[in-house]
């Protein structure tokens, strides 16, 4: 290789490293002037809504976790064994008392009370010629006591058959709602055998318990409101119509009965709802909005706007943290005691 072409090779070199470098510092230098800028970004301040604390006058009340059940409920079932003949309801849908519901093959039981009606027949003839005969004292006394007895005797049978009969269909003892069947068509069912639920609904019942030394506040007409979890925004009202005349030696509580009216069948036997029971007084507190409370396992609090100073001393417009004291809840309002005013 020679001089001249070892020169070029060299120049060429030192160029393309100008080259790159100069595109590198020019690179760093972006980097380090959006560093900075990042460095110095204030985010925009986030839009919150801000209330007034005002003083209300808050009801006491008495919170429990109640269970709703039927005035009326039964799982009805076959009072005698048969096979089904006919399933004469719909799951699910109302019913009124002495509707059929079930009716199980009578075919024998129909044969024996016409046996039993012929029997019964030939008896009263039976009585009949006799009470002629014991007139004209052909008969003695005994022979016709036992005429009687027997024509009783074939009523009574005839009586007990259509019994099993009528027994054999099975009918709505209360008007309710049904729950789904349990029995199909040509199913042969033993004494006892489940063939579906019956719930009265409207009105309806929610047991709850009361903490033995409430139970001096809690008295029969006291309004009683009903909320859910599960039923977002439904509330119930009614009244405490039944206390149990003894306290749980476990619990210490006392089962109280609250009667509401249901006509929607919102409320199902077996739900879990929240009973709060008004107990006639009240006190001042500051209702909050539930969303408004931070809850912490080393204290619950808010947020207060108001002049709060900085590092440097000055005075500005912003908010601080105050921690409260609450004393129970109502819909989406939470009483607080002390903190706020």
């Amino acid at each position: 290789m020679s001089v001249v072409m070892m020169k070029r090779m060299l120049l060429m070199l030192a160029v393309m490293v100008l080259i790159i470098g100069g595109l590198g510092f020019v690179k760093f230098q972006q980097i380090q002037t959006a560093i900075a800028q990042g460095a110095s970004f204030q985010p925009p301040p986030e839009a919150v809504t801000t209330i007034v604390a005002e003083q209300a006058e808050w009801p006491d009340t008495l919170n429990a976790i109640g269970s709703v059940a039927a005035v009326q409920g039964v799982t009805v079932s076959a009072d005698l064994s048969g096979t089904v003949d006919r399933v004469a309801f719909v799951s699910g849908k109302a019913v009124r008392q002495g509707e059929v519901l079930v009716e199980l093959d009578t075919r024998q039981e129909r044969a024996q009370l016409a046996a039993a009606e012929a029997e019964r027949d030939l008896a009263g003839l039976n009585f009949d010629r006799m009470q002629g005969l014991l007139k004209d004292s052909v008969i003695s006394r005994a022979e016709f006591d036992r005429a009687t007895a027997d024509s009783k005797q074939t009523e009574a049978r005839v009586g007990e058959t259509r019994a099993a009969i009528e027994r054999k269909t099975i009918r709505a003892p209360f008007s309710g709602i049904l729950g789904i069947r349990q029995v199909n068509l040509g199913q042969y069912l033993s004494s006892g055998d489940p063939i579906v639920q019956l719930q009265s609904l409207d009105p309806i019942y929610v047991n709850f318990g009361v903490p033995q030394h409430a139970t001096g506040q809690i008295h029969i007409g006291r309004e009683v409101r009903i909320t859910s979890d599960d039923l977002a925004g439904a509330e119930f009202s009614g009244r405490i119509t039944a206390m149990d005349s003894v306290v749980n030696e476990e619990t210490r509580n006392i089962q109280v009965q609250a009667t509401l009216a249901n006509p929607r069948g919102t409320l199902r036997p077996g739900m879990f709802v929240q009973a709060e029971v008004a107990l006639g007084g009240g006190r001042s507190i500051v209702p909050l909005p539930a969303t408004a409370i931070s809850y912490a396992p080393y204290g619950d609090s808010v947020f207060v706007v108001g002049t709060v100073k900085g590092p440097n001393g000055d005075s500005y417009k912003g908010v601080r943290q105050q921690f409260v004291k609450l004393e129970g809840a109502r819909g989406d309002q939470v009483g607080v005691i002390a903190g706020v005013k």
